[in-house]
């Protein structure tokens, strides 16, 4: 099917689900818009949403916690200048519309303003990234218990070590309507599917953790017997190799990231400093600085939400506007910044395609989708071999960052010493310390193996949580404080 004809049937479901049932119309939209618009505003706009969510847990052979939940409302936005009322209702109703467009109106001075309120609405147009399907329809109910049973029976077969595995299976049906005051509506149909697997693994008396997962905007097939098998390797690998780590070295030091979801330090390091409403504000440690040198010559960043199936991908963002490959770093220029429409126009810059929200219940703000560096020309094992000593990242668990000041603590999951050119011990308790635009210069080293993570990220700004995706090659930095536990 065409992007256009899926676009014509994902608004066609939307409003079979969202507006049909509640006596809703699009005459009832415009006149809600209306109604805001007998005050001085600039800009309105109405955000349908219906959820569904499911859950299912295993652990020591059976499904110990199960969660199924149903959320449907619509929230109402009325912006002027850089004021912005909000109001919303998980009760879609002619009359909660009305309460909602009365009470958000009032951030305008009464009395018709300057902006025009368009006297129809037409279809916005919105891309075909992943299939508007329901991924609770996917499997049945036996068949997502299987799928968990033959995560914990591959895990316990790979190793006796293995003593404990933990497996969730996770879906999520969501489709939005957005109704805008300059006349545009649209639609999207997102389905997301995730699996994760936790292990634990002992071995005289000591035990150690180990996980994996992945997934994205599909139904629960996606998760095939090889994909599963993957996502079990990895996370005895994990634990296995944390059995035997010693204390990890501290101090400065020549350190390796590994490709893939490392990118997550690059995602909350440099990512949140490039998001539109921080630079407005002033609070960024990259504000301010476009067209200036802010990364090493290696470096470039891409922010991108049309990579198909990605599960930080969307058709459209929360506004209707349609994501896009946004270059924000180009070989270490800063190029640009991640905008919602308030910020865009406040700033005068254009649209990225990045305002997201969590939830009907929740304003828009600019966020990331699919943030990753483009892989550079040097073979991954020749970066490794540049190293005299130092320390290889393979990957990271929890992470702080101050986005003020772009300082940043990151712990590694899994890591290992470099010793002449080889990777050698793993070790435990690797922290890197520093921060985002101060390691951007340190980088020396870039990869050609650049790889997007399995499909697990979430994250969270201002108390609202959303799904992305991260990604890096193999990178080289110079001169990074460690913090370790070797005594």
């Amino acid at each position: 099917m065409s992007s256009q004809h899926l676009s014509l049937d994902n608004l066609s479901q939307a409003k079979t689900i969202l507006l049909e049932p509640f006596g809703l119309d699009e005459t009832v939209l415009m006149n809600t818009m209306g109604d805001i618009f007998t005050h001085q505003v600039d800009y309105a706009d109405l955000y349908f949403q219906f959820t569904k969510n499911e859950g299912w847990s295993l652990e020591d052979g059976k499904v110990k916690s199960g969660s199924f939940s149903i959320d449907k409302g619509v929230g109402v936005r009325a912006v002027s200048g850089d004021r912005t009322a909000f109001s919303y209702s998980d009760e879609i109703s002619r009359a909660a519309l009305r309460d909602a467009a009365s009470a958000v109106r009032s951030i305008g001075r009464q009395g018709a303003g300057t902006a025009a309120l368009v006297s129809g609405m037409s279809r916005l147009d919105t891309r075909a990234l992943y299939l508007p399907e329901d991924p609770f329809q996917t499997l049945s109910a036996t068949e997502k218990v299987a799928l968990l049973e033959k995560v914990e029976k591959t895990a316990k077969a790979m190793d006796a070590r293995i003593v404990q595995v933990m497996a969730g299976l996770a879906g999520e049906y969501d489709v939005v309507l957005v109704a805008r005051s300059d006349g545009k509506l649209a639609a999207d149909i997102r389905p997301l599917v995730r699996l994760s697997v936790t292990v634990i693994a002992e071995e005289n008396g000591r035990r150690e953790i180990g996980s994996s997962g992945g997934g994205g905007r599909f139904g629960y097939g996606y998760f095939t017997d090889a994909l599963v098998n993957g996502y079990v390797s990895q996370a005895v690998h994990s634990a296995l190799t944390m059995l035997r780590a010693g204390p990890a070295p501290a101090g400065p030091m020549t350190v390796v990231l590994g490709s893939g979801w490392p990118g997550v330090l690059l995602h909350e390091a440099v990512g949140h400093g490039l998001e539109g409403d921080f630079n407005r504000k002033g609070f960024s440690a990259f504000s301010g600085l476009l067209g200036q040198k802010v990364a090493a010559d290696s470096i470039t960043v891409i922010d991108d939400g049309t990579i198909t199936g990605r599960r930080g991908s969307l058709n459209m963002d929360d506004e209707g506007n349609q994501t896009q490959h946004n270059v924000l770093i180009e070989k270490g220029v800063l190029k640009g910044y991640l905008q919602d429409s308030l910020n865009a126009r406040l700033m005068k810059m254009p649209l990225t395609g990045n305002g997201r929200r969590q939830s009907y219940a929740h304003l828009p703000i600019p966020r990331m989708t699919n943030t990753f560096m483009l892989g550079g020309d040097k073979e991954p094992g020749e970066i490794i071999a540049s190293v005299k000593n130092g320390l290889y990242a393979a990957n990271f668990g929890g992470g702080q960052v101050d986005i003020t000041s772009g300082k940043f603590v990151f712990s590694a999951s899994e890591a290992y010493l470099i010793e002449e050119g080889r990777i050698t011990s793993p070790v435990k308790g690797a922290t890197l310390i520093g921060n985002g635009p101060d390691v951007l210069k340190r980088v020396s080293m870039v990869g050609n193996d650049m790889k997007l993570d399995t499909g697990i990220g979430v994250c969270g700004k201002e108390g609202q949580s959303v799904p992305v995706g991260v990604g890096m090659p193999t990178i080289r930095l110079d001169g990074v404080t460690v913090g370790g536990t070797a005594g």
